[in-house]
């Protein structure tokens, strides 16, 4: 069964953390993505959308699959279907990405294990935004 990091675990994800490529992020600013995603760049935070059909998100460029997206990633925040987290855990592992974490409410439990069994930080069905505010401030 899957485990999430210890708080203090998140944390220092968090503390550690400057570029998040943010695969779903919306350009309507009523999505959760949007708005998680935005508070997370008013705390600082590089945020990279990866989303087809998009020039840019919040300011930003944005790519259509993780491999375009120049530059290093520190972590992939996921904001996609449950069924879609497979090929987004392949995509990280292929790319050698240090950290997932795959939003509230989504969850892969074999698409976890299978990132961490391949040496990423994995955090799954929670919020990036409620724990930065939790753990972080």
């Amino acid at each position: 069964m899957f485990h999430n990091p210890s708080p203090a675990g998140i944390a220092d994800l968090l503390r550690q953390v400057k570029r998040i490529a943010v695969l779903g992020l919306s350009p309507n600013p009523r999505r959760p993505s949007h708005s998680v995603s935005a508070q997370m760049q008013r705390f600082g935070y590089q945020i990279v959308p990866v989303r087809p059909a998009v020039s840019e998100v919040l300011g930003q460029p944005a790519y259509a699959r993780l491999d375009q997206v120049p530059g290093e990633i520190d972590l992939v925040n996921v904001f996609r279907n449950a069924a879609e987290i497979d090929a987004i855990v392949d995509d990280c592992i292929r790319l050698k990405l240090p950290a997932i974490w795959i939003q509230e409410g989504i969850v892969n439990e074999a698409a976890a294990e299978r990132a961490r069994a391949a040496g990423m930080t994995v955090v799954m069905d929670r919020c990036i935004y409620k724990d930065y505010l939790a753990y972080c401030l």
